[in-house]
């Protein structure tokens, strides 16, 4: 009897050990484990990898591979110095010439102790040596392009081993080298905000001389210990000049430095400007006091003027972001009737904008002298603007 029971419960342990694996089949799901102990595999990006580097076309046709996330720049000189202080000044890690005490003031402070390496055209003093050891990201050159400017941004590259790049900025096209910049440094809404200041600026210097039409003044622009260089019409720094006035230094070969073409007191007396503009540190000073110089219908007439100087010249030298201003001040001098705008709050927007520097008034009609310089025309003579004598 006992051997039938054993048998009888062995029996039945089979059986519910075949029933039990009978309802685990393949055709049936087994129950998913807790939401948390699942591992998922991770989905791929879409976002682009910032440490890709970018492949950048400049305007002199280069294709050039930059850093994804660009924070250190040299610029080649001057001009490509100022665009870079207007859209990015934390940037920067050389300077190409040291700033004096009275035009230090208008720069940001973190601008103005960088180290001084010169530049690679004017001068033609860029220091190789002291860039390298600094090792920014890359280079930056910004203006008018040379006929040499491959080969120049090549070279550039070659020596210090590190990117360069080119961007043409005439007059006309600034707003968009600063679209361009903030573009490949990452300040796109920066580039915007200053491109729309540079271009409410040129239509409205366009909208004046579609008034002013064929009746523009004429003008000629002195530079020089003695005044006796000329900025020569179609040249690059004298686009301000040509854009505004009939510029009478018609040269055969108009120098593309900053230096302008030589010329002499005859030739200026042939030409005889209704207006002279004189640089900054030229013989403005001295000129009605001299019997040849005082022989000019401008300088008999009162109808010359010193350009503007802090921190740069505003009508070039450089011939770079500062000629916004000179089209502000050569406007309202020369075409006052026609010049209907807030001379004083567009300079004083430009100073804010483009150097962070809050301009006061009294510091405007030190720089710019329009206070007083059209009181005494009208005093002087019954053609008390530059605009009348040309009508």
């Amino acid at each position: 009897m006992k051997k039938l029971l054993a048998l009888i419960l062995a029996l039945a342990l089979s059986l519910g050990i075949l029933a039990s694996c009978a309802g685990n089949s393949p055709s049936e799901t087994p129950p998913p484990l807790p939401s948390e102990d699942i591992a998922l595999p991770d989905e791929p990006s879409t976002e682009p990898d910032e440490s890709e580097p970018l492949f950048f076309t400049d305007s002199a046709g280069r294709t050039v591979e930059l850093p994804a996330n660009i924070t250190s720049i040299s610029p080649s000189g001057a001009l490509a110095q100022m665009f870079l202080i207007a859209i990015a000044p934390d940037y920067l890690v050389t300077i190409a010439s040291e700033y004096s005490e009275e035009d230090a003031k208008y720069i940001p402070g973190e601008v103005v102790g960088l180290p001084v390496v010169g530049q690679f055209y004017g001068s033609d003093d860029l220091n190789f040596e002291s860039i390298a050891a600094i090792g920014p990201e890359l280079v930056i050159d910004v203006g008018e392009p040379k006929n040499t400017i491959v080969e120049d941004m090549d070279s550039i590259t070659a020596n210090l081993a590190i990117p360069s790049v080119h961007i043409t900025a005439t007059l006309d096209s600034t707003p968009d080298a600063f679209r361009t910049l903030g573009a490949i440094l990452g300040r796109e809404e920066r580039g915007e905000e200053l491109a729309q200041f540079c271009e409410k600026i040129l239509a409205q210097t366009d909208e004046i001389m579609a008034q002013i039409g064929d009746n523009k003044v004429s003008a000629l622009y002195l530079l020089g210990d003695a005044g006796l260089n000329v900025l020569a019409k179609t040249s690059f720094h004298s686009e301000v000049l040509d854009k505004l006035t009939d510029n009478l230094a018609v040269v055969d070969e108009p120098s593309s430095r900053g230096s302008g073409n030589e010329t002499d007191l005859e030739q200026i007396s042939l030409w005889n400007p209704q207006v002279i503009l004189f640089a900054p540190g030229s013989v403005y000073a001295d000129v009605a006091s001299d019997p040849t110089w005082s022989q000019l219908d401008a300088i008999k007439n009162r109808q010359y003027y010193e350009v503007p100087q802090g921190p740069y010249n505003w009508m070039g030298t450089p011939p770079s972001i500062n000629r916004y201003l000179g089209m502000i001040w050569l406007t309202q001098i020369l075409y006052p009737v026609e010049a209907q705008f807030g001379v004083f709050e567009e300079v004083q927007e430009y100073y804010k904008l483009f150097y962070g520097y809050d301009l006061t008034n009294e510091e405007f009609e030190s720089l710019s002298g329009l206070v007083s310089i059209h009181p005494i025309l009208d005093d002087i003579n019954d053609a008390a603007t530059p605009a009348d004598l040309a009508a």
